[in-house]
């Protein structure tokens, strides 16, 4: 299993030891509550995320460490890439969050356009289900 570190991106403002926890609505498809907390080895993948997180704070990506078991991500892994080279899992558990890494790479506002217009076609197609 994958030692990390580890990242989750997101817009909300968090501080050393709050707690992220499964229960929240999907990013990419808001309709669904989400059972698990996602998470991720590669901290542009988290920027990635922060970015395309709903809400008008601006992104942030955290150092977080699982609180318990975790697997890989069904969403990604095999279904869309053989393997895990986006190297995303998720847990049941929560996430402990340690620290903000700032040194991640933004997106420019084209590249996030075409993340956005990639997230609207998935929305719209009925083979975009996610993996809960």
């Amino acid at each position: 299993m994958d030692e990390g570190p580890f990242f989750h991106g997101t817009k909300a403002d968090l501080r050393v030891g709050d707690l992220l926890t499964p229960g929240f609505r999907s990013n990419y498809r808001p309709e669904v509550v989400m059972n698990h907390i996602y998470f991720t080895a590669l901290r542009d993948g988290a920027g990635l995320a922060a970015e395309l997180a709903p809400g008008n704070r601006a992104p942030r990506v955290y150092v977080v460490e699982p609180t318990g078991p975790f697997e890989d991500d069904p969403n990604v892994t095999d279904k869309k890439f053989p393997g895990n080279p986006t190297r995303s899992y998720r847990s049941a558990a929560p996430l402990r969050v340690l620290g903000e890494a700032p040194d991640w790479t933004r997106l420019t506002p084209e590249a996030l356009q075409v993340w956005r217009d990639r997230l609207t076609a998935l929305r719209a197609d009925e083979r975009g289900e996610i993996i809960n």
